[in-house]
């Protein structure tokens, strides 16, 4: 029964991921042909190419997400994770989502700059965040790689 209900669990996890990729590329494909779109329209090409950009780096970060659900939950011993393998996994999420959150800032700065500059105001606190994930981010990595360290040397102790 353990192993019917463990299969059923990781065909859902699989089914997910793949409807994941799917979504995303369907996004990268849309993001594309916005750009194309927007070629003869003076005033617009950049804002949608910077949208557009967003859009693709939120996409492989989704593709990420399904990545690690494919590796993690499908084909991996769930009980031997390597914490090494979990903080890089989680560097590279939150990276990608502070490059996304980076870009939408520019997008709306561009989009604040020509139409009212009360509305600098929100991306401002957008690109904010992301500095600030940036360096919770190094704080994670110092921290975390200070325990491996640690937990290594009382090993060989």
């Amino acid at each position: 029964m353990q192993k019917l209900f463990t299969y059923l669990l990781n065909s859902i996890h699989l089914f997910a991921a793949l409807i994941l990729i799917v979504m995303s590329l369907l996004i990268m494909g849309w993001a594309v042909y916005e750009v194309i779109a927007s070629i003869p329209l003076k005033g617009e090409f950049i804002p949608r190419m910077l949208q557009s950009v967003g859009a693709i780096v939120i996409s492989a970060a989704i593709i990420d997400v399904a990545q690690y659900m494919i590796e993690e939950e499908v084909f991996m011993n769930k009980e031997l994770r390597d914490p090494r393998e979990a903080r890089r996994t989680l560097t590279k999420i939150i990276v990608i989502i502070t490059i996304a959150v980076s870009i939408e800032g520019l997008v709306y700065i561009f989009k604040a700059g020509t139409e009212n500059m009360a509305l600098l105001i929100y991306p401002a606190w957008l690109l904010f965040v992301s500095a600030v994930l940036i360096v919770s981010l190094g704080v994670y990595q110092k921290l975390s790689a200070t325990i491996e360290q640690e937990e290594k040397s009382k090993i060989k102790v």
